[in-house]
């Protein structure tokens, strides 16, 4: 488990007020995705990468921007309400009796994978009494477990651990891989199915004092809210269009919205104006449909924010 961090040096308790306290990745491939997204959900952001602390005064909410890897840590021996940070990086920490996942946030996804030499491994079995080097030990020990692999020496290092095995120091790896190219260019493949398929994540903590105060509930899920319509937003957009009557009923197949469509009358009784939300990645497809069908003046609009 990481040290806490030094920074800040004081993190004032969840009960010395009445603000809901947010642990924010101050660096790394996860801080500005989140702070973009919580800029999306209505939240003032740090402008200074020096900021440690940021009040929120009119949302009542307080961020402290701490290492990704400590997220977990303060927010599981309940310092701070809730957090961001890796799915990867939360197990590793090994305070999920502290802390518990909340939603996934659909960015910084990554996939933990074995790898080792290339031809010397096929699944993870073949690592039973091997040495695996690793920056996320606590997560793979207890993966290890419990895929009941016995006799596996983890092996922990800090940073990048490709050069493990040609230095002698483990005979595998595990690590986050994105491309492989890394990994190609160090002689290894990587193999088996994957450890973990992480992305960014809210967690909160699990203690009762936070449970007790309905200020601090009431702003967590103001945030889970907020966040959900965040997600939602950028998945969706809306497509209005005219469809004669006869029509209506194929076109709402092809549109049904999230609960159902908006339907208004037109001046030409034979026609109706139609809204409905839609998948983003299959806005042309179902324009394409829809034409086909009959429809005329289709139009799309993004979605700035929405609550569902």
């Amino acid at each position: 488990m990481s040290e806490l961090s030094a920074e800040p040096t004081s993190v004032p308790g969840p009960r010395d007020g009445q603000r809901l306290r947010v642990a924010v990745p101050n660096k790394g491939a996860l801080s500005e995705a989140a702070m973009s997204m919580l800029s999306e959900a209505g939240y003032l952001q740090r402008r200074d990468r020096k900021e440690l602390v940021m009040v929120d005064e009119e949302n009542g909410i307080e961020f402290f921007y701490l290492r990704p890897r400590d997220v977990a840590v303060y927010v599981g021996s309940g310092i701070l309400h809730v957090g961001i940070t890796g799915r990867d990086l939360f197990q590793d920490a090994r305070v999920d009796t502290g802390a518990q996942e909340i939603m996934g946030l659909g960015f910084g996804r990554s996939t933990f994978r074995l790898a080792g030499p290339k031809g010397h491994y096929s699944v993870a079995a073949d690592l039973a009494g091997k040495r695996v080097a690793t920056s996320y030990d606590a997560l793979l020990t207890h993966w290890f477990a419990s895929q009941g692999i016995p006799d596996v020496e983890v092996v922990h290092l800090d940073g990048a651990v490709e050069s493990a095995v040609r230095l002698g120091v483990a005979d595998a790896i595990a690590d986050v891989v994105e491309t492989g190219n890394t990994l190609k260019a160090a002689g290894m493949e990587t193999f088996g199915e994957p450890v973990m398929v992480s992305e960014a994540i809210l967690i909160s903590g699990r203690g009762s004092d936070q449970d007790d105060d309905t200020v601090i509930q009431r702003d967590t899920e103001r945030l889970i809210r907020r966040l959900q319509g965040v997600l939602v937003a950028r998945q969706y957009v809306m497509m209005d269009y005219d469809i004669r009557r006869s029509d209506l009923e194929a076109a709402t197949a092809i549109t049904p919205g999230l609960e159902s469509p908006t339907i208004s009358p037109l001046a030409d009784p034979d026609w109706v104006a139609v809204r409905s939300m839609v998948p983003a990645k299959r806005t042309n497809q179902l324009m394409d449909h829809l034409y086909e069908l009959g429809a005329r003046a289709i139009l799309v609009t993004t979605i700035h924010a929405c609550r569902v």
